[in-house]
């Protein structure tokens, strides 16, 4: 009887086909984004050399849950973190699966600090060294690509 009963679990185990076996497998978490501002990068002389469509984190919550479990973030978009203080902030690429530009920018919307390529999953600090209200997070390869350097500065449009 144990037999029996032995090898009908394994028979049962053995028949799943191969896509019974991969559906069964947890699909990656993903969030979707609600893009409802936009970023401009302005050079020195004042002209705007690109622009982002972002989304806003403006309270505690959506601040720390970032980019989290963001797989795709389409070419000319990002997320825009806004705080209530202009202070050095510090962020990081924890359960972020893909790699970023990180652009810090004070209370008078100079870009202070750009981490560029920063690696996914990553638990270092990217710190912003001097204080920052805004920061914008961009694919990695933006802040080259459009050569956004230190110095420059943001303007914000709803």
């Amino acid at each position: 009887m144990n037999r029996i009963f032995l090898f009908l679990t394994v028979f049962a185990i053995c028949s799943c086909t191969g896509a019974e076996r991969e559906n069964a497998e947890e699909p990656l978490p993903t969030r979707v984004l609600n893009f409802t501002s936009v970023v401009s990068f302005i050079s020195h002389d004042g002209q705007a050399v690109s622009a982002v469509e972002v989304a806003v984190a403006d309270d505690d919550h959506t601040r720390s849950e970032g980019l989290m479990d963001v797989h795709h973030l389409p070419e000319n978009s990002g997320m825009l973190f806004i705080f209530d203080s202009n202070e050095p902030r510090s962020f990081w690429m924890a359960n972020t699966p893909i790699p970023l530009d990180i652009i810090f920018a004070n209370s008078e919307f100079e870009i202070v600090r750009i981490h560029r390529n920063t690696v996914p999953y990553s638990h270092q600090s990217f710190r912003s060294e001097e204080p920052a209200k805004y920061v914008v997070e961009v694919n990695a390869g933006y802040t080259l690509r459009y050569d956004i350097n230190e110095g420059m500065k943001i303007s914000l449009d709803d």
